[in-house]
């Protein structure tokens, strides 16, 4: 049953928890980053949760899950050496709701989630927040020139189905080219 407005409306002041290794699982191959957590995300406690959205497609097709998983089941993610985040905690129904002073303080966030949890791969899903985050208005999709210390920057095109410029296709392949380099 969808939620109804009022319910997601009440989701705007929930925190989505990341999806991070623990204990016994393998190391972190590639955190993938959101910009935000939508409104269906912080009501489920699910990244990636709306109805449309081509991030779990794309992980399937791109080879990093043996099957395509469904958002309640991100907790698998962890045995794979994957994980999720965000670069902003807010959640909102548009990521245009941001502001720059939030994706800048989440690029900080960032910087010392991946000092602590050392992925190979950072992942940001979102040209627009990346450049914002990391104050780099020229980057572009793929892998970038900086690192965080040990750990790589690759930049993926946004997988929400209001990203209409990019097809399940063109988002497989991106995501396939990170996971050949992320082996």
């Amino acid at each position: 049953m969808a939620p109804t407005p009022d319910e997601l409306e009440a989701a705007r002041s929930r925190l989505l928890p990341d999806v991070l290794p623990g204990p016994g699982d393998p190391p972190l191959r590639v955190l993938f980053c959101g910009i935000n957590p939508g409104l269906v995300s912080a009501l489920t406690g699910h990244h990636f949760a709306r109805p449309g959205n081509r991030f779990w497609p794309a992980l399937h097709a791109a080879g990093f899950t043996p099957r395509r998983l469904a958002p309640a089941e991100q907790g698998e993610l962890r045995a794979l050496g994957l994980g999720v985040t965000n670069v902003a905690p807010r959640a909102t129904a548009r990521a245009d709701e941001l502001d720059d002073a939030e994706l800048v303080a989440g690029g900080e966030r960032l910087r010392a989630l991946v000092a602590d949890v050392a992925p190979r791969w950072l992942a940001v899903v979102g040209i627009g927040a990346y450049r914002v985050a990391f104050g780099d208005r020229r980057a572009v999709a793929g892998r970038q020139e900086r690192t965080l210390g040990p750990t790589g920057l690759w930049v993926l095109p946004n997988p929400s189905g209001l990203n209409a410029h990019q097809t399940p296709a063109t988002l497989a392949a991106a995501f396939r080219e990170l996971r050949e380099a992320a082996g």
